[in-house]
């Protein structure tokens, strides 16, 4: 099918609620390695990664073989079945992930994995309460949209009871209006003042991501999670780490994102990167939490054999290519690069993140840090027509997210922020 065959379908055939990108639609055909086709044969470069998720590549050759034999073999078995790469996914995964955590449950989803995870923090500690972070994101669930904490994403979603949000570390938007560090890191603290105020005073758990994705890739300080960790276990609580969109080595240097923070979670939570695009999700945890869950729980799809056979490949090209610190020196680069792009642009406010995942956040004046949702609007057409793809995220809609698959060359980061600073040039010129 040609695009407009594809669109009219989808306008027939498909709810009207899809968010697409740009002001023609980009219906893809295929992939490989850095690289997307749209239907028409056009090349882009890739540095949104599926909303950072193909980990090693499009297509990558090692990951597709590992599909293919297993598909050959046995496609589906359910939880209800023990299988050989269910088994061995889970020990890899006590392996690579930080602290104490060991034994693990398979889902297909992000969303699926939070919830889980906030189920058995509820059934190990017998409390109900669980305090979120305000601008965060945890799915499309019921429970997962409670957790979430941005208003364009709760729309039509029932609220679950018990559910709390604390002050985010937005540094750039600080909610205290203050500045770090002589704030103190006093963002915090409010994580206690919650739990004292709208709670028992015992809690289940506080669940957060170590960078927030779609908030924005709002990054904390490096004393943020030391302080309130210890503040939830103070009052009982388990520390839920979501690392839907910060692990398997995004962050750089290490395999998870709280790893640049030091702190050990008693659960954590994983999908997108994890199986390079095939649907998988996880909730590991520490083994006398995993053990006080009770009852039954079953997957019909979670930890089947094909997407824990494109898991393990993909853990493998990691090992292999040593991606976490590959990551590093990449991330550094682009780093810098961003950073003088943000020196020639007004319209760049803030650029935050860590290894390869960077956030640019776009305002129309840098003094009143009116967000650029227009500007960013611009920015996606000029990129797109240059034969990049990019993300975009934030409360406000206006930070450019920038996360190309793990793989990439030193030549592309190259290539791709100059196509970010004609873009930039661009948008600059409508102010």
């Amino acid at each position: 099918m040609d695009t407009q065959t594809i669109l009219e379908k989808e306008k027939q055939f498909l709810w009207p609620v899809h968010i697409h990108y740009y002001q023609q639609p980009l219906p893809l055909a295929h992939g490989d390695g850095m690289y997307l086709y749209d239907v028409e044969g056009n090349r882009y470069l890739d540095f949104f990664g599926g909303i950072l998720t193909v980990s090693v590549g499009h297509c990558h050759p090692k990951v597709t073989e590992a599909i293919q034999q297993q598909v050959r073999t046995l496609v589906h078995t359910s939880t209800l079945y023990p299988h050989e790469n269910h088994v061995k996914l889970a020990e890899k995964l006590a392996e690579i992930t930080p602290g104490r955590l060991q034994k693990s449950y398979f889902w297909n989803s992000g969303t699926e994995a939070n919830e889980a995870a906030v189920l058995l923090a509820r059934e190990a500690t017998g409390c109900q309460d669980v305090i979120a972070l305000r601008h965060g994101y945890s799915g499309r669930s019921a429970l997962a949209t409670t957790l979430t904490a941005q208003s364009t994403w709760r729309v039509g979603g029932a609220q679950v009871l018990g559910i709390h949000h604390a002050l985010n570390p937005y540094c750039y938007r600080c909610p205290l209006k203050s500045s770090y560090p002589q704030c103190g890191v006093a963002c915090a603290e409010d994580v206690e003042q919650v739990i004292r105020t709208v709670t028992t005073g015992r809690i289940a758990a506080f669940l957060a991501e170590p960078i927030q994705g779609v908030g924005g890739f709002i990054t904390p300080p490096p004393e943020y999670f030391g302080i309130v960790v210890e503040t939830v276990r103070k009052y009982g609580g388990l520390f839920i780490c979501d690392e839907v969109q910060t692990g398997f080595g995004r962050t750089g240097k290490f395999w998870f994102g709280i790893q640049h923070w030091g702190v050990e979670p008693d659960i954590m939570t994983m999908a997108k990167g994890i199986a390079n695009g095939t649907p998988l999700g996880a909730t590991i945890a520490i083994p006398e939490v995993a053990d006080k869950l009770k009852g039954l729980m079953i997957s019909t799809f979670g930890g089947n054999p094909v997407s824990c056979a494109a898991a393990l490949a993909t853990i493998a090209v990691m090992e292999e290519e040593n991606l976490p610190q590959h990551v590093e020196q990449m991330g550094t680069i682009l780093r810098h690069g961003l950073e003088n792009i943000k020196e020639k642009y007004s319209v760049i406010g803030d650029v935050r993140g860590k290894g390869l995942m960077q956030g640019i956040e776009m305002v129309r004046d840098r003094q009143t840090k009116e967000p650029a949702v227009r500007e960013i609007a611009h920015l996606f057409e000029a990129t797109r027509q240059r034969g990049l793809l990019i993300g975009k995220g934030g409360l406000y809609g206006n930070v450019v997210r920038i996360t190309p698959p793990l793989v990439v060359s030193q030549h592309e980061i190259e290539y791709a922020l100059e196509i970010l600073d004609h873009a930039f040039a661009e948008v600059q010129e409508t102010l």
